[in-house]
This record gives structure tokens, sequence and C-alpha cells, in this order.
């Protein structure tokens, strides 16, 4: 195994793990969270299952959407799918609940340094995109649709349904949506592997 391809192969496990804890870290600072996680969050609350059960449930849902669109999913992709949940649940036993405000910002805004560090890494292992980000870039490839609509109309629908189901949509929420891909956009061409590029790498404004 060359060096650049053990980089890879150490930086997708690795990436997948933090960013189950950066998750779990704006869970608890309890301002607000992404779209995906206002969904789960509402899930939780209406069928008690836990947060990182339910995460692994979605992402297995969601690449079943990828059968119809054609989109075939690589190894970053299934591991996205089985690793994201257990490091979440992981988060949420060892770090504490937020008592005020200073810790709750503190908490989201090392989430959501950390959640940009992450993707960077597991995106830049380029072993294939996440579920959600995959099915955003497969409607667009399949039917032509343009890319921020896709995206525009996914994270809307389950920002609404998950707020209705109870989900926590908060400033972070919108802190998150302004700010993420700026952050991304820097962290993912530090951390891309060279080696990695031959692959279409997945659009830093679609992060999950």
């Amino acid at each position: 195994m060359t060096l650049l391809m053990t980089r890879r192969v150490v930086q997708l496990p690795v990436g997948l793990f933090l960013y189950g804890i950066a998750l779990a870290m704006m869970v608890r600072g309890a301002i607000g969270v992404p779209p995906w996680e206002v969904l789960t969050q509402g899930l939780v609350k209406q069928t008690g299952l836990p947060f990182g059960v339910l995460t692994n449930v979605i992402g297995a849902l969601v690449l079943l959407l990828w059968i119809p669109i054609r989109q075939k999913p690589g190894v970053g992709t299934v591991a996205n799918v089985l690793m994201i949940g257990p490091a979440i649940e992981v988060g949420l036993l060892v770090l504490p609940v937020a008592t005020n405000l200073l810790e709750q910002a503190l908490l989201f805004a090392g989430g959501l340094a950390l959640l940009a560090v992450a993707s960077g890494l597991y995106i830049g292992a380029n072993f294939g995109p996440g579920p959600r980000d995959g099915l955003m870039t497969g409607v667009n490839r399949r039917w032509g649709v343009k890319l921020w609509k896709v995206r525009t109309v996914i994270e809307v629908s389950v920002l609404s349904i998950g707020w209705l189901l109870g989900g926590n949509v908060g400033v972070g929420t919108l802190l998150f949506a302004l700010l993420i891909g700026p952050m991304v956009g820097l962290t993912v061409p530090w951390l891309r592997v060279p080696a990695a590029a031959r692959p279409a790498p997945v659009p830093v404004s679609l992060v999950e």
C-alpha cells in the first residue's frame, strides 16, 4: 500500500468519527442543529430511539433513493452510513449538557469548526460522497436539475419535517447554513489527498 493510499484509508474513518463527535457537540449546544439533524431530533422525540441509531437509519434510507437515480456508492458512502451514528452516540455519552448560554455557544462553535475539519478529512480521502450529498448530486446528474435547487428543496423539506416533529431549529441552524460552505471550502483543499483526485470530488457546498 502506497503512502498516499494509507493516508486515504486513515483519513476516512478519522474524518467520519470526528464528524459524529462534531454533530454531538452541536446537539449538546442546543441552540439549533443542521437540517438533517433537526429531522433526526424530531424522530427521536416521536420514536424514542437513540439519535445515533436514527442517523444510521436515515442514511440507509437515503441510500435506497440512489437506486432510481442510478447513483453508485463508494466505500466512503457505506462507511458514512455505518460510522457517523455510533460516533454521535459516543459524543453524546461523554459530552456534558450545557448549563448556560456561554457553554452552549462554545459547544456549538467548537462543533462547527470540528465538523469543517472532519468534512475536509473524509471528503479529501475521496472514497465516495455521503448518502445525502450523493442524493443531491445524483438528481442533478440524472435529471439536470440545478444543484442549488436540489439542495434547497431537500434541505428545506427535511428541516420543515424535522421542525414539525419537534426538532431543534434555532440560531445555530442559521449559522450552520451560512458558515459551513465557506469553512469546508477551506478545509477540503487543505486536506484532499492528491492521488485521490481521480474521482469527481463532492462539491464542498453540499457537505452533510
